[in-house]
Order: C-alpha cells, then structure tokens, then sequence
C-alpha cells in the first residue's frame, strides 16, 4: 500500500473536518479563483471612425489591454479625416498598482493556504505540541484578513478607474476626428468586464474566510486554555465553598434532636433492674 493510502486509511485526513482545516482548504481554492480571474484577464473594445471622405476611414480600430493595467502605456493610431495623416493616442489611468497588491495577495494567501492545510493533515501533532505553531497561525489570519480586506478594496476602485478609462465613449473623445459633426464615430465592441468583476467578488469573500478563521485559530492558542482555566478556577472555589457550608445535611441527621428519642423511655437494662425488685421481695417472704 503506498503511503498516501496509509495515511488515508489511519485517518490523517479526518482534520480537514474539523472547521480549522475546512475554512484553509476554502482559502486556497478561493485564492486561486481570485488571482486567476485578475491575473489572467486580457481584454479589448472595438471603435470605427466614418469620415466623411470614406478612404480615410477605419471602421476597425482595436485596443486590447491586460493585467497589469498600466492603460497609459496602451497606444493606438486614428484616422483624422484629414488626408492620410494619423493620430496617435494612448488610453488614460494606471490601475497597476491596486491591481498588482491584490495579485500579490492572493499568491502569498494561496501559499499559505497550502501550507496550513498540509501542516494540519500530516503534522497535527506537532502543530499542537506548543503554542508556538497557534500563535503564528493566529497572527498571519489575522494580517491575512487586513490585506485581504484593503487589497479587494484598492482594487474594486482600480477597476472601477479601468471601466471608466476603457469606456468607449471616453474613448471616442480623445479623437479629434470625432469633434466634428460631419464624421460619424461609435462603438463597434465593448469590453467585457465580467471575469474582473469575478475577481472583486472572490476577494471580499476570501476577506470574509479569513476573518471567520480567526477564531478557530485562536481557539488553537494558550490564550484561548489560559482564559478558559481562568473563568473555571473562580467556579470551582465558589461550589467548594458551598458544599463546605453550614448546610450539612449528613452532619444534621446525625446530631439532629430525634435520635434523642431513644432517651425518652427506660433502657433495657434499666427495666430489667426494676422488675427484679418484687421476684427478690417473693423470695424473702
């Protein structure tokens, strides 16, 4: 039987059912969809200029654009309608930044991930042996968190910045053919935002794993043990001292004042002295 199997078999993956592991096995796949969905997006819109002197026109212009986003550096040549010269324009903003930290975060989140999820299968043990392996996993959740939350948050407005700038109507004003009434310019293609949109999406959700994680991770820590001894110690003394009190119901049944009724007769000795005075008075008659 191979190894995998074996440990299979014994029960090692039995941690992934426990929410610890579940939440980080959710992390990671969700990791992965974000980073994917940002990281791999490539996209572009379509514009036609009509001018009025038709073999100057060009009713295909494309502009493609990609991650990182550095729109700046996206150039494209358009007709002037006049003559045969050119234009050469380039789209506007620089979402790279915002674009780029959420990547980042999701790569290292991802990373993590799979190293927690492998380190609570295989090595359960010796995660829990001190609380040192707790008290690191408690504090990378936690930055994790903060980074998941401001990472989604820059980058919802960077693509908001991106949608405005690949807008084909903020497009078509930058030409200078368009500003005259006698040339027709419209939007041949938009670009498709729905897998960026995705990306948002999957963020603020990995946010939401992450910070529910804290608590399972904190749990794991000596903070959590010391705070739980603390509030039981105060509990134990208080019922101790309950039971030690005056309420005794042993110590009443057996110095209570009903055994005292035993006393209230004569004992049989006592009785058996009285009725041998009149069999003694027979005898002397």
């Amino acid at each position: 039987m191979d190894p995998v199997s074996q440990l299979a078999s014994a029960g090692t993956f039995r941690a992934l059912k426990e929410p610890l592991a579940f939440l980080r096995a959710l992390e990671l796949l969700f990791a992965i969809f974000a980073f994917a969905t940002c990281g791999g997006y490539s996209g572009g819109l379509r514009l036609s200029v009509d001018c009025v002197n038709k073999t100057e026109s060009n009713l295909s212009i494309d502009i493609a654009f990609a991650y990182p986003f550095r729109l700046h550096q996206v150039t494209f040549e358009v007709p002037t309608c006049e003559g045969k010269e050119r234009q050469k324009l380039a789209l506007t903003g620089d979402s790279s930044s915002s674009a780029e930290f959420f990547v980042t975060v999701a790569v290292f989140a991802f990373l993590y991930s799979l190293a927690a999820t492998v380190v609570y299968i295989f090595f359960q043990n010796k995660y829990r042996e001190n609380n040192r392996g707790p008290l690191v996993d408690f504090i990378v959740t936690v930055v994790f968190s903060f980074l998941w939350l401001v990472g989604s948050s820059a980058w919802a407005k960077g693509l908001s910045d991106v949608k405005v700038a690949t807008d084909p109507k903020e497009v078509l004003l930058l030409m200078s053919a368009c500003k005259q009434q006698s040339n027709k310019c419209m939007a041949v293609h938009s670009p498709v935002m729905s897998s960026l949109n995705t990306s948002v999406v999957f963020g603020f959700l990995n946010f939401i794993l992450w910070a529910g994680n804290i608590w399972f991770v904190f749990k794991e820590t000596g903070w959590h043990s010391s705070g739980q001894r603390y509030l039981s110690d105060p509990m134990e003394k208080h019922s101790g001292s309950y039971n030690h009190g005056g309420y005794n119901q042993d110590s009443y049944g057996s110095s209570g004042g009903y055994g005292r009724q035993a006393s209230l007769g004569p004992s049989s000795d006592e009785f058996g002295q009285q009725s041998s005075g009149p069999a003694s008075f027979t005898n002397q008659i």
